[in-house]
Parts: structure tokens; sequence; C-alpha cells
């Protein structure tokens, strides 16, 4: 379970970043849920690496199936993300500032990429 979750979260990292799997790679699609692949989609809007790059990456990696129960979904302050957040340096700091205020951790991540 806990390397699904890794691979999962890798995935979804890589996606957040750009990285793209090339064919012949041996990385296959990640099948997601069309809930969770479309919310992976929206949260492209906050990416700092580019949002078409960001979208592209996620329809290279991702393939709408069966849901992925693994795969870390949240939402907080109305912005729904999907996987590991790939943070800014700014975004890191505003996440420990708002947990140094006693947000969660998971709250502050959400709201800082978010920002």
């Amino acid at each position: 379970m806990r390397r699904i979750a890794a691979v999962a979260g890798l995935l979804v990292v890589m996606a957040a970043s750009g990285a793209t799997a090339a064919a012949g790679d041996g990385m296959d699609q990640h099948e997601v849920s069309q809930e969770q692949y479309d919310t992976m989609i929206a949260q492209c809007r906050y990416s700092d690496t580019g949002k078409a790059k960001c979208r592209a990456a996620v329809r290279e990696m991702y393939r709408i199936g069966e849901a992925d129960h693994q795969l870390d979904c949240r939402t907080y302050s109305g912005v729904s993300v999907c996987g590991t957040l790939r943070l800014s340096k700014s975004e890191r700091a505003c996440t420990r500032d708002s947990e140094a205020k006693g947000i969660a951790s998971r709250r502050a991540e959400v709201e800082c990429y978010a920002q």
C-alpha cells in the first residue's frame, strides 16, 4: 500500500514539475478517476511551471479509469488538489509560516500553493 501511495505521489510531482514519460521508458500511464483527473488538470492553473506544460504532463502521465484510492486528494478554501504538491521556495515559506500559526500542514500547503 505504501509503495502504491509513494508511486502515485511521485507521478503527481512529476506531472506538476512538467516531467514526462518517454515511450519505452517503462512508465505506464497511471489510472485515476475522471474526478481525480479533472482535479489535477484544474490545479495546473496554480503551477509555477506553466499551465500548458503542467496540463500536458498530466495528460501524458494519467488516464481515466478506476479511482486511485491512495491518491491524496483534498479541498481547502475552495481549492481542490490531488497528490503531492511541488511547492516553490516562497510557497514553502508560506506553508511554514502558516503551520507556525496553527494551520494544519495539508491545508497550509493547498492555501499557499493557490496564492
